[in-house]
């Protein structure tokens, strides 16, 4: 098995290749970036690939980009991504093609030597490897976009300025309603939600947090 290991923590990075080593593993390069580690795609086809998702220069989303567009090259390659937080994003990414071949671990996995072994045969030979962690994230953002779906065009709005920080005599105001019509929107919002009956003011900052829950997910 010929492994491409994109990783910019150096100990990480040489750690990985010692352990895949002692299990008789090929690792063919070990980089630091995103663009050394195309480059390293493109001159020894590996089979895997193990990529972090944020590497130089901006550590954000290096190494989710370089994947994508490793696979769009090489679309057989088997891709496990390693991070050390749930990133959202990286389904829409990832996902937009197959999820054949792809795996997603948190780096905490990787000390657990049999269960990140175990993910990286099963993403080579073709299969899915998705941290529970991960899995129970994205199943939380989606029953909150789901709760979201429910609710009116107008009580998104109030909702939407419930976000920005109005209180309700801005929201009517902005909304050109009255603010017994605020206060209706906001009861259905919270019913809706399935919020738990308690002080108006701590439903008010769950709701805003469903609607940016949600919200920061379908970017």
């Amino acid at each position: 098995m010929r492994i491409v290991v994109a990783e910019d923590d150096a100990l990480l990075r040489e750690g990985l290749v010692l352990l895949l080593g002692g299990e008789g593993l090929d690792v063919v390069a070990a980089v630091g970036d995103g663009a050394t580690f195309l480059d390293a795609v493109t001159e020894h086809r590996p089979q895997v690939a193990i990529v972090d998702v944020r590497m130089p220069p901006t550590h954000t989303d290096e190494g989710i980009r370089a994947a994508v567009a490793a696979r769009r090259d090489q679309p057989d390659l088997a891709v496990l991504v390693l991070s050390a937080h749930v990133e959202q994003g990286f389904a829409t990414d990832l996902l937009v093609g197959s999820a054949r071949g792809l795996g997603y671990l948190l780096k905490e996995r990787v000390g657990r030597v049999a269960t990140f072994l175990e993910a990286l045969r099963r993403v080579a030979g073709g299969g899915t490897a998705i941290d529970p962690e991960v899995v129970a994230q994205l199943f939380a953002r989606r029953r909150a976009a789901d709760h979201l779906a429910a609710l009116t065009h107008r009580e998104r709005e109030v909702l939407g300025l419930m976000a920005e920080g109005l209180g309700n005599a801005a929201i009517s105001q902005r909304l050109w309603i009255t603010d017994h019509a605020v206060h209706k929107h906001i009861r259905n919002i919270f019913a809706k939600l399935d919020l738990p009956v308690g002080a108006d003011s701590d439903r008010r900052v769950a709701a805003v947090l469903r609607h940016l829950e949600a919200t920061s997910g379908a970017t």
